[in-house]
């Protein structure tokens, strides 16, 4: 398998894939929560079928499913899925993405102009090999990027792109042997919400794999739990020039609430594996105010304590503000999916054994997120994840290596020559 083949199956496919406009959006209760999602499906269910796969599908929910059948006398080996999501944040931009494709990347910092929006939110941007992590050891290669005004949306295009590519490269090599697989594209991923919905009765695989990780090599098994908190501040609204000693503000409230999150236990003073309080977003008037904060730890028993902790803090706002309530409603998301993939220690074996036929240096992390995968792995699928060549997700200053993208294909190729055996 020539990497440059590989190259060729996903570098264009991505960047059409990153022209569609998935932003999720938390705050909407159904499944897609934008319509969006649906325009990239249908457009991957199309061309799923023009590649020549007969039995393709897209759910009442968004769910893309198509099959590859076994080759010929392997149809009884165990089936196998690869997963990524159609979906992008919603904590930046994530329309008219113009993806920027570089080359022949220099190693020099390339500033990004902001887009024809401009503006001081964009101004002075770039993406700089002394402060971006990979990027250097990009020089000489094909590296993609947007003008800043906008997220490029690799998580997990780029994810979609390897598979649809990995499909195509099994379809045109015959002589690859392989089991049944099943390629699976899901909705709102990044808002938490999307595998409530997710067609278990539909899925034939035993085993899955994410497409979801950063960089060349990155394997990862462990994750966050995860907890979703929204606090609701009730105050007492009183016209402003005879509110001494009866108004109560819930905007105060909410404020005092969030400063007393911990900073040294936030996502930007934590690595590793250390947990952290998250507030996401503030909104409401003198009567009525909500906070939304996210909870993250890999250790259950430390993720219970931040919830108990905003609970004490709910209680330390009401004495700020005699008259005023203050309720946490805390749900839990996610758990960390390394017990469950742990239980079944053929999937990790042949991940790593695939990495080293491949020629790729594995990297194992943990996952300071959540994926697909760690619903699925609960659920009763085993589901590790694997990278796609991204890096700062979420952001203005994403990018992604073509190279590495393209790596994460022969793979997956030899995981599922692996399932086969």
């Amino acid at each position: 398998m020539n990497n440059r083949d590989f190259i060729e199956l996903t570098r264009d496919r991505f960047i059409k894939y990153a022209g569609f406009w998935t932003t999720s959006d938390r705050q909407e209760k159904a499944t897609p929560s934008t319509a969006g999602q649906w325009d990239l499906a249908k457009y991957l269910a199309e061309e799923l079928r023009g590649l020549g796969i007969k039995d393709v599908t897209l759910s009442d929910h968004c769910y893309v499913i198509a099959r590859l059948p076994a080759s010929p006398g392997l149809g009884d080996k165990t089936p196998i899925g690869y997963i990524a999501h159609l979906d992008t944040s919603s904590e930046v931009s994530g329309k008219d993405v113009k993806p920027i494709l570089v080359e022949n990347y220099d190693g020099k910092p390339i500033k990004l102009s902001g887009g024809p929006q401009g503006g001081q939110q964009n101004a002075g941007l770039s993406l700089d090999p002394a402060e971006q992590k990979g990027l250097a050891e990009q020089r000489g290669k094909a590296i993609i990027h947007t003008d800043g005004s906008t997220l490029l949306g690799a998580d997990d295009k780029a994810g979609i792109a390897v598979i649809v590519g990995m499909a195509e490269y099994l379809l045109k090599h015959p002589e690859v042997k392989h089991g049944p697989i099943e390629l699976i594209f899901s909705p709102d991923e990044e808002t938490g919400k999307g595998l409530p919905e997710f067609p278990l009765k539909d899925i034939k695989s035993k085993v899955c794999y994410t497409l979801d990780g950063g960089g060349l090599g990155e394997l990862e098994y462990e994750c966050f739990n995860a907890w979703a908190a929204e606090i609701k501040f009730t105050g007492v609204s009183m016209h402003l020039g005879a509110a001494r000693g009866t108004m109560v503000n819930a905007v105060l409230m909410a404020s005092s609430f969030a400063c007393m999150l911990p900073r040294n236990e936030s996502p930007e003073d934590t690595d590793g594996y250390f947990g952290y309080y998250c507030p996401l977003t503030i909104t409401g008037n003198v009567e009525n105010a909500s906070l939304d904060v996210f909870i993250r730890d890999f250790d259950r028993e430390e993720g219970e304590r931040r919830v108990e902790a905003l609970n004490s803090f709910a209680r330390a706002v009401e004495a700020q503000f005699p008259g005023g309530r203050a309720e946490v409603n805390a749900k839990m998301q996610y758990q960390n999916m390394k017990e469950k993939i742990s239980a079944h220690p053929e999937v990790l074996d042949k991940l790593r054994r695939a990495y080293e036929i491949a020629g790729v240096k594995i990297v194992e992390k943990p996952v300071r997120g959540g994926t697909d995968g760690s619903r699925l792995s609960q659920m009763g699928i085993p589901t590790p994840n694997i990278f796609n060549g991204g890096r700062n997700y979420h952001s203005r200053l994403e990018w992604l290596s073509v190279e590495e993208m393209a790596a994460s294909c022969p793979v997956i190729t030899e995981l599922s020559k692996l399932w086969a055996e």
